[in-house]
């Protein structure tokens, strides 16, 4: 009988722990992706001089070091530019930081044809192991795909000295998940577009076992945890081939704050969460909906529109542009595809029935 399976990328190493990034130049010996230390390292501008210093006794004197001064698509071709001018003999390209640092090194590795290694810092969102980079471009962002990291270290260390919001948005980044789901199954039903049943499940335990798990930011053991869950997110998102897993209603809304109202835009994980709990409110997934804003106020989340900066007008405003920013994508907000007026006693219900 034959036996009939299917190859999907996935980091060929992932290292979760805390000092885990002092382990580098040994994960990559012992796993065959460098042995010889000639590494490209991508490091911020800011924060990256600190972490070069702290790593320095670790790191081979071979490697080379290149700052990443935004999140964009210029400086992601300034950097492959970069690697490449430099005459090295680089095997592998190197992302420490956070996930803007990790976005600008996938694409600039991609561009290269080299292996990538994402070395992460904080827990903002689930790009750290995605077959995406989320840069700015002329037009706003976009969202490019590339390979996934052939590697993935998260320190704990580095987690932690962290500032605290943005590893709390990851929180947000990976309950979204849910209303993701809820969205493709709903997309299944009404248009017939296939649910990958392995992506769903690489997006859905981890997120589920997050919104049920006790303690806090403060605590290796819900660190590893919220790590795990980006970490699966991301291959999820590989499996799925698309961003399908991990982006619904709840993406959409963020990505239309981010357009329209840039200047009053929170953490990405902040805008999601608040976008998935207010999906499975329009969803009338109560059940879903109280668990979501349940688990966002138990980690000082926002839930509420007002908590994000914006005014009710703002919100539905975002909300009526949101299906603009994913064209072809089925999701509650293109099911109901509700009327100004209607978008108005939505976000007013939402706000009266989860208001402190």
């Amino acid at each position: 009988m034959a036996v009939l399976t299917r190859l999907y990328p996935g980091p060929a190493t992932v290292r979760i722990g805390a000092g885990a990034a002092r382990e580098l130049p040994a994960i990559l010996a012992d796993q065959r992706i460098s042995a010889s230390g000639r590494l490209a390292i991508a490091i911020s501008e800011g924060s990256g001089t600190a972490l070069r210093e702290r790593l320095r006794e670790q790191i081979p004197a071979s490697a080379g070091w290149f700052t990443v001064p935004t999140a964009s698509l210029d400086a992601a071709v300034a950097l492959a530019d970069q690697i490449r001018a430099s005459g090295k003999p680089y095997d592998t390209i190197v992302g420490l930081g956070g996930g803007k640092v990790i976005d600008v090194t996938k694409y600039a590795a991609a561009r290269l044809g080299m292996p990538m290694v994402a070395v992460v810092t904080n827990l903002a969102h689930d790009g750290i192991c995605s077959p995406v980079s989320t840069l700015e471009n002329d037009a706003g962002s976009g969202s490019y795909g590339v390979p996934g990291p052939i590697g993935v270290v998260v320190d704990l260390d580095l987690v932690r000295d962290a500032p605290p919001r943005f590893v709390r948005a990851g929180i947000g980044e990976a309950l979204s998940n849910l209303c993701a789901l809820a969205d493709w199954e709903l997309s299944h039903r009404e248009t017939g577009e296939p649910v990958d049943g392995l992506a769903a499940a690489m997006a859905r335990t981890p997120a589920e076992a997050l919104l049920h798990r006790d303690g806090t930011i403060a605590d290796d053991g819900f660190l590893t945890v919220l790590a795990e869950a980006l970490v699966l997110s991301g291959l999820a998102m590989s499996v799925a081939g698309s961003s399908r897993p991990s982006s619904g209603a709840c993406h959409e809304i963020s990505h239309a704050i981010d357009q329209l109202f840039p200047a009053k835009a929170a953490q990405h994980g902040e805008q999601v969460g608040v976008g998935a709990a207010f999906a499975s409110h329009l969803r009338e997934d109560r059940g879903l909906a109280d668990t979501l804003v349940e688990a966002l106020r138990r980690h000082d989340l926002p839930v509420l529109p007002g908590e994000l900066g914006l005014d009710t007008h703002e919100f539905v405003e975002a909300v009526a542009y949101a299906p603009r920013t994913r064209p072809g994508r089925y999701t509650i907000l293109e099911h109901l595809d509700l009327s100004e007026s209607d978008l108005v006693d939505a976000v007013k219900d939402y706000v009266d029935t989860y208001a402190r």
